[in-house]
């Protein structure tokens, strides 16, 4: 999936490193050229000065061929105004834009237009939404720091340690349902078809580990 992120703060920069590692190609535009160091020195995705709600400065990006479009910067106005034009303008199928007034993020979102509102948990559900992820969070700590979610694995899975699953994901097995019945596992416990497995994992790799759980796991080659 292609992907165009207007703004390259904290939230846009985490959010294109984490889809860029689950396989998507990605461009990233900021007016400021600095803000691209936050991307580090392998992002293999594009970098692009300029206006994100900027119709040229959107095409040189490559919208009219993206499959989603999320606007992450640090003006509410901007970031509206840009994914009413790749919407409007330029179809694009999934929008989301980072709004910080609530009570403005209630009346975009009554325009069709998915917004994010709060902080701790932006890059997961700008994740989910970028890239149809339909799974829910099981649990959440108050401060939103730690969450608790289901994965949803890939076949391949079957017969991998967890240990293996956890390096790859990135995230903790803290418990899995086994023939209905509770089980803590190990680093050495092996998952097995049908096992209902549930990850401890830090807010903004949430939905990263989903979706590379849903991946089948790199060979040993």
């Amino acid at each position: 999936m292609y992907v165009v992120i207007m703004g390259c703060g904290r939230v846009g920069s985490s959010l294109a490193r984490a889809l860029v590692r689950i396989g998507h190609d990605v461009t990233v535009i900021d007016r400021d050229p600095s803000a691209f160091l936050r991307l580090g020195d392998n992002f293999p995705g594009g970098q692009l000065v300029g206006v994100g709600f900027d119709r040229d400065v959107l095409t040189r990006a490559g919208i009219e061929r993206a499959d989603a479009f999320a606007a992450v910067s640090s003006g509410d106005n901007s970031n509206i105004i840009s994914a009413r034009v790749a919407r409007e303008n330029f179809g694009v199928e999934r929008v989301v834009a980072r709004i910080y007034d609530a009570k403005r993020a209630a009346v975009y979102e009554r325009l069709g237009i998915p917004t994010i509102a709060t902080v701790p948990w932006t890059t997961d559900r700008f994740l989910r939404s970028l890239i149809g992820d339909t799974s829910t969070t099981t649990w959440r700590d108050p401060t939103g720091t730690v969450a608790v979610t289901q994965l949803n694995l890939h076949e391949e899975w079957y017969g991998r340690t967890v240990r293996d699953l956890e390096q790859t994901v990135g995230a903790r097995v803290a418990f899995i349902i086994r023939f209905g019945q509770g089980l803590l596992p190990d680093n050495k416990t092996i998952v097995q078809a049908d096992d209902i497995v549930y990850v401890a994992a830090t807010s903004g790799r949430v939905g990263e580990s989903v979706a590379l759980a849903g991946k089948p796991p790199a060979s040993e080659d």
